[in-house]
């Protein structure tokens, strides 16, 4: 049976490891992102709830 082989296919499977480890970190390394997140330090003031049965 020519799939139990490993042969071939564990080289084919190093390659392409070899490749994701080496071009994909730099892509998703150079992706900009279009909206920058900002940090709000600033607590929103809230007001509070008028019940009507209190």
């Amino acid at each position: 049976m020519p799939q139990l082989n490993p042969n071939p296919w564990f080289l084919i499977l190093l390659f392409t490891w070899t490749i994701f480890l080496t071009v994909l970190p730099n892509k998703i390394n150079k992706h900009i992102f279009t909206n920058k997140p900002t940090i709000n330090l600033d607590t929103p003031k809230t007001n509070t709830w008028a019940w009507p049965w209190t």
